[in-house]
Formats: structure tokens, C-alpha cells, sequence
């Protein structure tokens, strides 16, 4: 029953981004994934702290940490505990790519859900020039009492720096 909610709000969520966006061409730059903090969800805002690791594709690039905020405005009532995200980076090509290129801000529509367990999913583009699309591979997982749908906006720094 509550991943069936998850995946519904995602649906309802994803539906909000525009078909243009959604299906942007893109090759394969490898997979970010972020440990996001917990907090509470202010009724038409949140602001989460996040700490992510990007592992690229390609293996003559070393793994990259990265650090952020994440924003989100709509619906969000509740609390949650730590999540753990992972999201397939896309690009329209591969000669984009340098280490560090991933930072910059994204935005997209997002959906959770959690009565104990639960879960969510975030499509968001942008970065660099905004040439890269983050598709989520599997739903976040997360524990809480949390509803959450609306617009995500992503603050992503290069810890490299």
C-alpha cells in the first residue's frame, strides 16, 4: 500500500515536467547518489542538507564527492529520517563532461510518501549549462511520516574544489 502511494505521487509528479525535458536524448555519464539529511517538511516548503558521491561511467575519471542543499516547494507536511537517492546522470554527450561539471542547480517535479517506511522519486534537470538530466534509478527510500509533491530545486557544489 505505501510504496503503491509512492509510486502514484511520483506519477502525478513526474507528469508535471514537460514531455520536452523527460525525454531529452542523453548518453550515460554514470550514477550520483546522495545521502540526504533528515528534517522536517514546513507545509509548503523544506530545505535538506545532502552529501553525494558521483561514480562515472567512464574509468579514466576518478569518483567525485559533491555537497548541496535540497529545496523543495509545494506539499511537504511531516518528518522523515535520512534518504539515500540515486540518480543515472544523462548528457546530450560524453565530451561535456570534467570533473566538477556536475555542479550547479537543478529543478524538476518530485513526489514522496513515508508512514514508516516509504519512499519517492525525483526527475530534475540542469547543472552546468543546464546539460544534464539526473533520472532516478530506483524510488528513494526513506523512514518518516512525510507527504510530500511538488517542485524540487537541487543546489549541487563540487567538493573537489
Amino acid at each position: 500500500m505505501k510504496k503503491t502511494i509512492a509510486t502514484a505521487l511520483f506519477a502525478l509528479a513526474a507528469g508535471a515536467v514537460s514531455p520536452a525535458l523527460a525525454q531529452q536524448p542523453g548518453v550515460e555519464l554514470g550514477v550520483l547518489e546522495c545521502q540526504i539529511d533528515g528534517g522536517v517538511g514546513l507545509i509548503i516548503s523544506s530545505s535538506k542538507d545532502m552529501k553525494c558521491n558521483f561514480s562515472p561511467s567512464d574509468n579514466t575519471f576518478a569518483p567525485e564527492p559533491y555537497f548541496g542543499v535540497v529545496n523543495k516547494f509545494g506539499i511537504d507536511i511531516g518528518v522523515t529520517e535520512a534518504t539515500t537517492m540515486s540518480w543515472l546522470v544523462l548528457a546530450p554527450s560524453s565530451n561535456i563532461y570534467a570533473p566538477g561539471a556536475l555542479a550547479g542547480d537543478y529543478v524538476g517535479a518530485s513526489a514522496e510518501a513515508s508512514a514508516g517506511i516509504g519512499g519517492g522519486a525525483n526527475l530534475l534537470i540542469g547543472g552546468t549549462g543546464t546539460n544534464f538530466t539526473l533520472q532516478p534509478l530506483s524510488l528513494q527510500t526513506q523512514t518518516g511520516l512525510n507527504l510530500a509533491v511538488g517542485v524540487t530545486q537541487f543546489q549541487l557544489r563540487s567538493s573537489s574544489n
